[in-house]
């Protein structure tokens, strides 16, 4: 199984798509910064009634849902660039227990996914907490790092999330075009199709859906979901997206 995981990761890190999409989401990044350090701004020339109408200087609120497609893409292009080449072939008569195949992906990008989504996370943090300095609320996002830290988690676990999703629909569809349209319609349509529903089938779609799961699983007030719902949620997303991938895996021909 190490030499499995081994070639996993060798494989991740020499696809030029890895590397694109980490400028992509350190790009995200600064927008992030310089969003945040324009509202700092107009917040200090701000009259002290419109202050209270400013919104956080947060630089992963528009990082957050970018980034989960950028690392569910990455887990999709784990299996589908393979699939696209025709490497699979190969790659199957070398890892013949396709189970094994699988959740050796499984775990490298659950791996690099976890290691990328902290590390930016915490530089956002860092971020925000240096423009906006002293600052009070609403500007600033958080009082302390105790504060901050289950909304860092949760948004950490939210993109490792969409990045398994990302492989177990790569597994399923086996196409990144088709991979990728899914993931658009998961992450930015199906949102706005909630909202224009009837409140009373509209709000619950919308709670379940995986850009407004980080906030619920930080316990944020007003959350449809508590905590420990919105985790079950992100756990049922995993076993349903990697079943469904295994499945596919087993039962279809290379």
């Amino acid at each position: 199984m190490t030499d499995v995981l081994r070639s996993e990761l060798l494989k991740l890190r020499s696809v030029r798509s890895t590397a694109y999409l980490l400028l992509a989401i350190a790009l995200l990044l600064a927008v992030g910064v310089v969003v945040s350090y324009l509202m700092t701004a107009d917040w200090d020339v701000a009259p002290p009634e419109r202050r209270q109408r400013f919104d956080r200087a947060d630089p992963a609120v528009p990082l957050l849902p970018f980034g989960q497609f950028c690392l569910g893409a990455l887990g999709a292009l784990a299996i589908t660039a393979e699939h696209g080449t025709g490497m699979i072939r190969p790659v199957l008569v070398g890892v013949p227990r396709r189970g094994r195949l699988l959740a050796a992906k499984a775990v490298v990008v659950a791996g690099v996914s976890l290691v990328v989504a902290a590390v930016v996370n915490l530089l956002a943090y860092v971020a925000g907490e240096l423009i906006t300095g002293n600052r009070p609320k609403p500007i600033s996002a958080y009082d302390s790092f105790g504060e901050a830290l289950p909304t860092l988690l949760a948004n950490t676990a939210s993109l490792v999330l969409v990045a398994l999703v990302g492989l177990g629909l790569g597994f399923v569809v086996r196409s990144t075009a088709g991979a990728l349209v899914t993931l658009c319609g998961l992450l930015f349509v199906l949102p706005v199709v909630a909202l224009l529903l009837p409140r009373r089938w509209g709000e619950p779609l919308y709670s379940v859906l995986p850009p407004v799961l980080p906030p619920q699983l930080a316990g944020a007030g007003g959350s449809v979901l508590s905590p420990s719902g919105a985790g079950l949620v992100m756990i049922a997303y995993v076993v349903v997206a990697l079943g469904a991938g295994a499945v596919s895996l087993v039962r279809r021909d290379a």
